[in-house]
């Protein structure tokens, strides 16, 4: 925690928390330390929080209370041209997350990052390599049965290869699937 409190030294804050008093600075900081548990997470909201606020105070905006939808929106579209709209998500759950708190600590009135929209996401294709019929033969065939292999003494557990074919995503019904044990000969299964 001494480390949080240092990292965040009012030097350190946005210019548009340290203008709005001590008690911002301090809810400011305790999002950072209290609210995000992951330290990726945490470090992705913080640079998204203090390049929004910095992004503000550039374009005028006097105050963390003044900041509107309309700051949010022209800041979110701003993103989509230089990042992925993935990133651009995530940088707007993190400004949505960070007013969030500043509300329930009666830091600012509304969050102003709630009624604004991220950009469309849609994933046509998955990035999980799916294998053909005659691929997955071969990845069958491939499996030696007739050695049980002395590095894994917990083979019986693990040894096999689940296959489905038919399904065009996770939990379709459509598919058939296999579960292909590789069980050494003579070994108990």
């Amino acid at each position: 925690m001494d480390r949080a409190v240092t990292l965040f030294s009012p030097a350190a804050l946005p210019a548009l928390i340290r203008t709005a008093g001590e008690r911002a600075g301090i809810r400011f900081v305790e999002f950072f330390a209290s609210a995000i548990r992951n330290p990726h997470t945490r470090r992705a909201y913080a640079r998204a929080s203090g390049d929004f606020l910095a992004w503000c105070a550039g374009a005028g905006v006097p105050s963390i209370a003044a900041v509107q939808p309309l700051h949010v929106a022209a800041w979110i579209e701003r993103q989509t041209q230089t990042h992925a709209a993935p990133t651009v998500k995530q940088r707007l759950a993190a400004i949505r997350h960070l007013f969030d708190w500043l509300v329930t600590g009666q830091i600012v009135p509304h969050n102003p990052a709630a009624s604004v929209r991220g950009p469309a996401l849609s994933t046509k294709k998955g990035k999980t390599p799916v294998l053909d019929a005659g691929e997955a033969r071969q990845l069958l065939d491939s499996i030696d049965v007739t050695t049980r292999g002395a590095a894994r003494p917990r083979a019986d557990r693990t040894d096999g290869v689940f296959v489905c074919a038919g399904g065009r995503g996770a939990g379709d019904a459509g598919r058939r699937c296999l579960r292909a044990a590789a069980t050494a000969v003579g070994a108990p299964a």
